[in-house]
């Protein structure tokens, strides 16, 4: 297979961002990020950490180097637990989000310019200060038994984002 053969020459249909996002959970926690205040997406809000996928990098090795920029652990129990399509209206561009959950080698993270890192009780998540779509993507991906969680994130008519689940 070569590189043309990709249909991502000129007039192309789909693009897509790929990102990561990552849960660490210690002894009913879940380490999660408040962005700093001068990050242009959700400063002030608690998400997971992660990035972008670096060109020649697969899922995997991108959320272990997310994880460790982002808060200094070294992190090789992570698993796969969603992958979510987020789509632009037009269906011009996009995101893929690749959702990795995994349990922390140790409470001693150091927080960085992303923003500051904080363990929450599990049964306790402050919903209204979490990213909007983390009150339906969290209990799917750190819930009991938990299995792969396939999603599709679509821009309304006003631009407001729907969330919709399809779970294995």
């Amino acid at each position: 297979m070569k590189w043309d053969e990709q249909g991502l020459g000129r007039g192309v249909r789909y693009a897509v961002v790929p990102r990561t996002l990552c849960f660490l959970v210690e002894g009913g926690d879940v380490l999660l990020l408040r962005g700093a205040a001068d990050k242009s997406f959700w400063a002030g809000r608690l998400n997971g950490v992660g990035g972008h996928i670096k060109p020649g990098e697969d899922p995997l090795t991108s959320a272990r180097r997310e994880v460790q920029e982002e808060t200094g652990l070294v992190v090789r129990d992570l698993s796969l637990r969603a992958i979510v399509h987020i789509s632009a209206s037009d269906a011009q561009g996009g995101v893929m989000l690749f959702v990795f959950a995994g349990r922390a080698p140790s409470r001693a993270v150091r927080s960085g310019r992303e923003g500051e890192l904080g363990w929450y009780p599990i049964s306790q998540l402050p919903w209204a200060e979490l990213v909007d779509d983390l009150r339906e993507l969290l209990p799917r991906v750190l819930g009991e038994g938990a299995s792969l969680v396939y999603g599709c994130y679509r821009a309304d008519a006003s631009g407001q984002m729907i969330f919709s689940f399809a779970d294995r």
